[in-house]
């Protein structure tokens, strides 16, 4: 049982190629698949899926194969699974933790509840060939431990992308690198990225070395060019100076001595010019580390007024239904406060109580829910091309510290989702807002990006209210934290998170 693509090349109409010659074989058991957003690992899985069809090469897989897209929604495979009662679909149910009557509320279930039945129902029908988009979007801690131990107990071939490290890492002892093409280590994610790394160093230092030795090359064609027009000149004085008693054979024997002399000397300058050449060659020819992304500025003046968001005591509702009871809180300026809770608690419901609630103007907050729609998607770029050109230059200097092409992203008509989530945060990021409201904001993101934004946010002088699952990244941008327990919400002080001084 394998799943075998053989020099496989993806292009759409009219456009480069997202994937070119990529041989890979894939044998059972979780192998993760990793790379930058944009750089084709969804479209890798939609090819094994049979979704699309190559280019050009060919694609050999058994039959079925269950593709887990990051977007859920009620099938009627989910259906199926909730209402059997099977050995296998109980056991699994199980392991997943969920409860055949909550099919019947879906519209009230969280995001990550639903993740669990899409991937419940999918291990369920046992296909040969599992394929898996970011399955670890939404889920809380106690989700995804139990998203890993089911997914190890399954025996076919399994693909995953995630940008969650300890998640791959737990899963996954094969790695594929995509980046254009694709490239496959028998390795755990983390120690095949160490390995990238690695290698980018050594091309780096490779780089360095021969950027030294064409410099130290141009020095010394300059300094031989140097000395030869010293030695004309000096020839041409001593010319124009002869005396009438000079004796001549003297001097054709000192003319003869300067000619060889500046014959030796142009070809010490030709020998130079050479090596120098060939030293501009050998860099021209070396590829240069990529330096999309390196750093975020993020200009920031701080609000007028604290706090920037706040609701007085009261009970949040999610339309009749009370989700929480006696809220009062307040964002303060500058605070960075981490929303905590298991799926379900009701965080999205206080963050949209609270965005609501707000008085800011439009342009000062910036709310980034966890699902955005296409045509959501399509607008946030439209917003962006109608900027003006230096508010849009701003708003594309961040997209590119976030590890985004801004040409790439100017030239398509939908953005991944990955893309239009560092879009959203880059577009109020660069706009300059006072309170930043985020749901989530690593689902999509690949994991360079992700040590980006955690980077920016860290540093980030204005309010910050953030919702994730994401324990270490939670423990780098916030320093206060309010979690929700038993339906109301509890203040608590600074975010004690042994593992944040670990993070990689």
């Amino acid at each position: 049982m394998q799943v075998h693509l053989s020099r496989v090349t993806f292009a759409w109409p009219d456009d480069d190629p997202i994937l070119s010659d990529v041989e890979l074989t894939l044998h059972p058991g979780w192998t993760a698949v990793v790379g930058a957003n944009g750089a084709g690992k969804t479209t890798l899985l939609r090819l094994i899926a049979g979704e699309l069809s190559p280019t050009s090469g060919g694609v050999r897989a058994p039959s079925p194969v269950h593709l887990c897209r990051q977007r859920v929604e009620l099938d009627a495979a989910v259906e199926e699974f909730s209402w059997d009662w099977s050995p296998e679909a109980c056991r699994w149910r199980g392991r997943l933790g969920l409860d055949p009557d909550d099919v019947a509320r879906w519209s009230t279930l969280s995001p990550g509840e639903r993740k669990r039945w899409q991937i419940g129902a999918a291990l369920a029908a046992e296909p040969p060939v599992l394929l898996l988009d970011e399955p670890t979007n939404h889920l809380d801690a106690d989700g995804r431990q139990r998203l890993a131990e089911a997914l190890r107990a399954w025996r076919g071939v399994g693909v995953v992308v995630s940008h969650d490290r300890a998640f791959l890492d737990a899963l996954a002892t094969s790695t594929v690198l995509v980046d254009g093409g694709a490239r496959a280590l028998p390795l755990r994610p983390s120690d095949a990225l160490a390995q990238v790394e690695l290698e980018a160093k050594e091309a780096l230092d490779a780089l360095s070395a021969a950027q030294e030795r064409a410099r130290a090359a141009r020095r010394a064609v300059a300094e031989a060019r140097r000395v030869h027009a010293s030695a004309v000149r000096s020839r041409s004085v001593r010319s124009r100076s002869k005396g009438n008693h000079d004796h001549e054979a003297r001097s054709m024997g000192a003319k003869f001595v300067a000619e060889t002399a500046e014959r030796s000397l142009s070809k010490d300058l030709a020998a130079a010019r050479t090596v120098a050449a060939r030293a501009e060659q050998a860099v021209e020819g070396m590829e240069r580390p990529e330096s999309l992304g390196r750093s975020l500025f993020v200009r920031h003046q701080p609000a007028p007024r604290s706090p920037v968001l706040a609701l007085p005591l009261t009970d949040v509702r999610a339309g009749d239904a009370v989700v929480l009871r006696d809220v009062e809180v307040a964002l303060e300026r500058g605070a960075h406060v981490h929303l905590a809770g298991p799926n379900g608690a009701g965080k999205t419901t206080l963050l949209n109580a609270l965005v609501s609630a707000s008085h800011l103007p439009e342009d000062r907050l910036l709310f980034v829910p966890q699902e955005h729609t296409p045509e959501q998607e399509r607008a946030w770029l439209e917003r962006l091309r109608s900027l003006p050109l230096d508010e849009r230059g701003q708003v594309l200097q961040i997209v590119a510290a976030l590890g985004v092409d801004p040409g790439a992203l100017l030239a398509t008509d939908q953005p991944s989702p990955g893309e239009a989530r560092k879009l959203a945060i880059a577009y109020g990021l660069g706009r300059d807002v006072w309170a930043v409201v985020l749901d989530e904001p690593t689902n999509h993101l690949d994991l360079p990006s992700i040590q980006r934004l955690e980077a920016a946010l860290a540093a980030w002088p204005g309010a910050l209210l953030l919702v994730t699952h994401d324990q270490r990244f939670a423990a780098s941008c916030c320093t206060d934290r309010w979690r929700i327990a038993d339906g109301r919400v509890e203040i608590e002080a600074v975010v004690a998170d042994p593992e944040g001084a670990q993070r990689p």
